[in-house]
């Protein structure tokens, strides 16, 4: 299989800046999502924390208006990042980002 592809709501709880060594621009976001969703006939709440990571430099027009706070809409594929202790994680890779507030 190759679709892996998700897009994501929710409000930015924090954000920051660094270029790499190789000197590509890099935006990292915590995104918490909160919504209502219908499951097996009942009404659920659904909460969710992901790092979405923005990397190079179409990115960097919007990259000012990504604070704390902010509401956006994320589009982008899903990898598994292994921390220096060794836990796994996703992380959600940006392609496409939208400002909602």
């Amino acid at each position: 299989m190759t679709t892996n592809n998700l897009i994501l709501a929710g409000t930015i709880t924090r954000s920051r800046r660094f270029d790499s060594p190789a000197g590509i621009a890099h935006t990292v976001l915590m995104l918490e999502h909160k919504s209502q969703r219908y499951e097996a006939e009942m009404l659920r709440n659904v909460y969710c924390q992901i790092q979405v990571v923005l990397s190079g430099e179409r990115f960097n027009s919007v990259t000012e208006n990504l604070k704390a706070g902010v509401e956006i809409q994320v589009e982008g594929f899903l990898n598994l990042q292994q921390s220096r202790n060794g836990q796994n994680r996703l992380v959600l890779h940006a392609e496409n980002v939208e400002l909602k507030t």
